[in-house]
């Protein structure tokens, strides 16, 4: 049992008792907490996010795996709420492991363990693995994002100063119980779930610069993520 300081929102894995502790969330800002169950068992693993002020804890249920080949559960938290994030495995169950760290335009701020790369806008395919991170400030002009993935439930997330964007590939069934809302945070004003319009395993989304930094990072696993690709370009 340990209490981990995770002002930098790197990747850390908690085992059973762990208390991960961040302190550096900035008002303005929304953030994802990435949760990964990495025990090897086909068991949920309950995690608990405490933000404080006023604000019930939530728990997230990490769905179970097998081979570490799960997809992510994502708990967003608001700047505006808390500087403080709490994150804990509720259960003592043997063998709990949970990978984690926290996304957002300026997290996390140490990338050890995180494919952390510019994307370009240039309409080349880009590999969009399990812990890829692409930024970009794109021009004050229209451009078109381009995901696409063969996998079932393919997550990532599209990230701006107080709002996200939830792009769900190939989706199956209810995302809400792997999207946990804390605080004040609300589906359609904090964040938005995407889904195709078309053809199931792409997702086109246009959007305009505003000489703001975005941020898309990967929410699945490796395996899901093989064969899944990200395109930027302006139009």
């Amino acid at each position: 049992m340990s209490t981990i300081t995770w002002n930098d929102g790197r990747s850390i894995q908690l085992t059973g008792g762990d208390t991960a502790q961040c302190e550096n969330l900035k008002a303005g800002q929304l953030y994802a907490v990435f949760l990964y169950n990495a025990s090897g068992e086909d068991q949920n693993i309950p995690v608990s996010v405490n933000i404080g002020n006023g604000h019930p804890p939530k728990t997230v249920n990490v769905p179970g795996t097998t081979g570490n080949n799960g997809l992510a559960a994502l708990a967003l938290i608001s700047g505006n709420d808390t500087q403080t994030a709490n994150v804990s495995i509720v259960s003592h169950q043997s063998g709990a492991k949970i990978d984690a760290w926290i996304g957002s335009v300026g997290m996390p701020t140490n990338t050890s363990g995180i494919e952390n790369m510019q994307l370009p806008f240039n309409g080349e395919l880009q590999q969009f693995n399990k812990r890829a991170r692409y930024y970009a400030v794109p021009e004050s002009r229209w451009y078109q994002l381009t995901l696409n993935s063969p996998q079932t439930q393919f997550i990532s997330v599209q990230f701006s100063e107080n709002h996200a964007k939830v792009f769900i590939n190939n989706p199956v069934g209810d995302p809400s119980n792997i999207i946990v809302p804390t605080g004040t945070v609300a589906e359609g004003s904090s964040y938005e779930v995407v889904k195709p319009q078309g053809q199931p395993q792409t997702i086109t989304y246009q959007g305009q610069g505003n000489g703001q930094q975005k941020v898309w990072m990967n929410a699945d696993s490796q395996q899901n993520s093989s064969d899944s690709t990200i395109v930027a370009q302006y139009i």
